[in-house]
């Protein structure tokens, strides 16, 4: 199997946006990595995430199925599943770490 194949057959856990214009609501789905977010080809649905209500809800049997058969999640996901108790770990940063700006000396 080569490079290719591997990534292409990885499996990732994501939100898909399906929301209304300023109305997100979120699916979390589980789809091979090298597809597109909006794709309707994806593996199974298995939560959905209401920002606005702030409702989240996970299959939880479901999530840790996936990830014991090797799916990643995205880190977004990630600190979902654990702010809500679904699986157990450390919250990752999603944000980038900022970079101290360096002023340059003007010589005359």
């Amino acid at each position: 199997m080569s490079v290719r194949d591997r990534i292409r057959h990885m499996l990732k856990i994501r939100l898909q946006r399906t929301g209304r214009k300023n109305d997100p609501h979120f699916r979390l789905i589980v789809t091979e990595s090298a597809r597109k977010p909006k794709t309707t080809q994806f593996t199974e649905i298995i939560g959905t995430y209401n920002v606005k209500a702030g409702i989240f809800e996970a299959k939880k049997d479901r999530v840790n199925h996936w990830v014991s058969v090797g799916a990643q999640t995205s880190p977004t996901v990630h600190n979902l599943l654990v702010s809500k108790g679904v699986i157990t770990g450390k919250k990752i940063n999603v944000l980038p770490k900022k970079t101290v700006q360096v002023k340059k000396e003007v010589k005359a």
